[in-house]
């Protein structure tokens, strides 16, 4: 479990999958170790997702290899 962090600060990037469409677009952070915050970058005073260092990892691999048909 996370205590809420100040992400005020944090300098995010977006995703090399963003199409600048307006479609599903997420930016993460690289600021915080063993942390990575997600937000929807359509809405970046949002709120912000954070996940564990090898949770996140975990799941990229899996989009990567295909574990999520249709998405």
């Amino acid at each position: 479990m996370h205590t809420e962090r100040d992400l005020s600060a944090a300098r995010w990037r977006k995703s090399s999958h963003s199409n600048g469409e307006g479609g599903s677009c997420v930016e993460v952070s690289d600021d915080f170790p063993g942390l990575v915050p997600v937000r929807d970058s359509k809405c970046p005073s949002g709120p912000a997702v954070t996940f564990e260092g090898a949770a996140w990892s975990s799941f990229v691999g899996a989009v990567r290899g295909g574990e999520f048909p249709g998405a």
